[in-house]
């Protein structure tokens, strides 16, 4: 499309009215001035092209969500336009910082266990259901519902039937039973 001669500040009045109407055509000429502006700006803060096309259609979408948010008389549209593409690179660019500085310091998952420790585990949790099993049946039956099925104490409550202390009691009078018996087999916090 043909630049308007000289971009007067006349045609970013008018221009700012066709936008506050709703006239698509507006933003359609709006970005067929200033789209080389807006994405080497964005793509020269960046340094890449996805994001550049990225932030420059928020810069176009944004003016066109809230076109108020320009007015001519504080100022011209195409540094407009700059400040607030370069406003949003920058934002781009300190929060793919943070990404990375995050990602490096994230530690590698740990490696697999060792079939001893698996086998060790495996028995460990056979002796714990074993001991699940041989509770009262309330106790047993708010411990199975809260570290079996995810439930919370309210919902243990509400399930079994009883006061929300009541669930809380079973299930600490369970984890105090499984726990001595599982220290009289030998069987610690280490383990």
């Amino acid at each position: 499309m043909e630049q308007p001669l000289g971009m007067t500040i006349a045609w970013e009045w008018a221009l700012r009215e066709r936008l506050l109407a709703g006239e698509e055509s507006a933003l359609t000429e709006l970005y067929d001035q200033f789209f080389p502006m807006v994405y080497g700006l964005a793509l020269r803060v960046t340094g890449d092209r996805t994001a550049a096309e990225d932030l420059t259609q928020e810069v176009f979408v944004s003016l066109w969500e809230r076109p108020a948010a320009f007015d001519p008389g504080r100022g011209r549209l195409r540094p407009w336009l700059a400040a607030v593409t370069h406003h949003r690179a920058v934002d781009w660019v300190r929060r793919r910082a943070i990404r990375q500085r995050y990602a490096a310091e994230v530690r590698p998952d740990p490696p697999p266990p060792s079939m001893e420790e698996q086998a060790v585990s495996a028995a460990v949790a056979k002796r714990v259901r074993a001991a699940v099993d041989d509770l009262p049946d309330g106790q047993r039956a708010a411990i199975m519902l809260a570290y079996f099925e995810g439930k919370t104490y309210r919902q243990v409550a509400g399930i079994l039937g009883v006061p929300e202390g009541t669930a809380k009691s079973r299930m600490r009078l369970a984890l105090q039973r499984i726990a001595a018996r599982l220290a009289a087999e030998g069987i610690t916090e280490g383990a």
